[in-house]
């Protein structure tokens, strides 16, 4: 079983140590997972916890984007996404590298990613920018090279979300998702990044929470609960041999269904090797011997189970655990973080329209004007773009009166180019992103202008709302760093390399990009 170790409540972070020590010493439970809080607090506490492990406790977090993305002390690697506009394997490889030498000197032996899960719909509301994108050959190819990195750092990488959760309209987190497709669809599509990872030595497998009939008409019985999926599908037709993981059983696509530690039992007759949070431990002990006495499961497969995963820990150094050292901890955990996100940056940006090649590369002596739409003071795109071009830069956020707006908008005829940047809109797509309907038609007035350059910061499945721009730019997330490509980009001192992981609108589909020359 894997425990969690914190958690927020409210504002606060609490770390549940006393209550996981305590499961250590009563259950001897198998591993821990890692969520919020500071690196040194995450090391004190799990030096404190191994010392009093009988067996050595295994170690994992959800790390899709490295350490950065639990740690509240670390700066996460970028999104899958961004990484999806790459072009070079070897770079994703790296970025794996990385993560696997932040695990390790974290004391972790088990990292939750890559995410290989095809976002083949664009209103998924939980993997969406998580996922690498929408084509099959490219998510197997940066996945493998992600995990690759991982493990050959010697980190046990977890292809997720077995057999595939890409094309969900609900979050799992709150419902049990129904996927109605043929399994020679599925075979085709949404198998195809996880037997490549099989194929290529991924240690671990995590299953996820869905309903899909094809591989088991069970009624609202998840994946993560089903013999035909992991058992059947995973193991038997497809040869699996490393460890499974279910997704978190807290989550209410199977507790809605399965409540009070009978999700816990359904998960291990259905052949799962590792529980994630499986809520109450004493009612899951309690039911799973039950489920022994009535033959429903056996001694042999738990045993089976248990030398399974002790294996897979002799292999991962468990064996010789050393206690994680503390000092430099944090400036260890960063220290690749901030070259490896310019160079995916760099290699992502991707020019998706240029109808007026004067503004790629803009000579510094023109007249520019910004345009910050959802921000309302200057952020470091804004304040590059004054120092390089003297730039008159105006905002526009919910708050925006529309009259003060047009008389902004008539100003603009009089600049060589007209630069709008789109900013700090939400990750995911509901409420479309959170941008309002009044800001989508101030920047869809403006870029009627030929003059006119859009730079989209986040998520590109936001582009749907800005597709008729001259001239647009994706760039996948908003930091200061990738401003700064931008600004390069526009400089002429750097090149457009990516090409968009997805498809938006009939304009722009999966693949499509300029590749700029200086």
């Amino acid at each position: 079983m894997v425990i969690r170790l914190s958690e927020r409540r409210g504002k606060e972070i609490v770390f549940l140590e006393d209550q996981v020590t305590q499961y250590v010493k009563k259950y001897d439970i198998g591993a821990v997972c890692l969520f919020q809080g500071g690196s040194l607090q995450q090391a004190e506490a799990l030096n404190r916890l191994q010392a009093k492990a009988k067996t050595p406790l295994m170690v994992c977090v959800d790390g899709e984007t490295g350490l950065g993305m639990r740690f509240t002390d670390v700066t996460p690697f970028p999104d899958q996404l961004t990484l999806g506009a790459i072009s070079d394997p070897k770079l994703a490889y790296e970025i794996g590298k990385a993560i696997g030498q932040q695990c390790k000197r974290a004391g972790v032996q088990v990292n939750y990613a890559p995410v290989v899960d095809i976002n083949n719909n664009p209103n998924n509301p939980v993997i969406n920018y998580r996922s690498l994108g929408e084509d099959k050959y490219k998510v197997s190819l940066l996945g493998s090279a992600i995990m690759k990195g991982m493990q050959d750092e010697g980190v046990m990488a977890c292809a997720k979300h077995f057999p595939g959760h890409g094309d969900v309209s609900v979050d799992s987190h709150l419902d049990l998702p129904v996927i109605n497709k043929s399994m020679q669809v599925l075979d085709s599509l949404e198998l195809v990044p996880f037997k490549q990872l099989i194929k290529d030595g991924v240690g671990s497998m995590m299953i996820a929470h869905l309903y899909i009939p094809a591989i088991d008409t069970t009624k609202n019985q998840a994946t993560s609960l089903s013999k035909k999926n992991v058992t059947g599908l995973l193991k038997e037709t497809l040869g699996f041999k490393g460890l499974t993981f279910t997704d978190a059983l807290e989550m209410k696509g199977v507790t809605k269904f399965y409540p009070a530690g009978l999700a816990s039992v359904r998960s291990l007759i259905a052949g799962n090797d590792m529980l994630c949070l499986p809520g109450d431990l004493k009612v899951s002990i309690k039911k799973t011997r039950k489920a022994i006495r009535k033959h429903q499961l056996s001694w042999k497969e738990i045993d089976e189970k248990v030398h399974k995963v002790l294996l897979a820990k002799y292999n991962l150094g468990l064996e010789a655990w050393k206690p994680i050292t503390y000092n430099a901890l944090t400036e260890d955990l960063n220290k690749d973080v901030i070259r490896f996100k310019k160079a995916v940056y760099e290699n992502a940006i991707t020019l998706l329209r240029q109808n007026n090649p004067a503004l790629l590369p803009l000579a510094a002596s023109k007249k520019v004007a910004y345009i910050g739409i959802g921000i309302s003071s200057p952020n470091s795109f804004a304040s590059q773009l004054q120092e390089n071009y003297k730039a008159d830069c105006f905002y526009f956020d919910s708050s925006t009166d529309s009259i003060h707006a047009q008389n902004i908008i008539s100003d603009l005829q009089s600049y060589d180019a007209v630069i709008i940047g789109i900013h700090q809109y939400n990750k995911f797509p509901a409420n479309n992103f959170g941008i309002s309907k009044a800001l989508i038609d101030i920047a869809n007035t403006i870029q009627k202008m030929r003059s006119s350059i859009t730079f989209v910061f986040g998520n590109p499945y936001a582009i749907k709302n800005f597709v008729s721009a001259p001239n647009i730019v994706a760039c996948y997330e908003d930091d200061s760093l990738m401003h700064d490509a931008a600004i390069n980009l526009l400089k002429g001192t750097a090149t457009a390399k990516g090409k968009f992981p997805v498809t938006v609108d009939t304009s722009y589909h999966f693949g499509c990009g300029i590749i700029s020359k200086n």
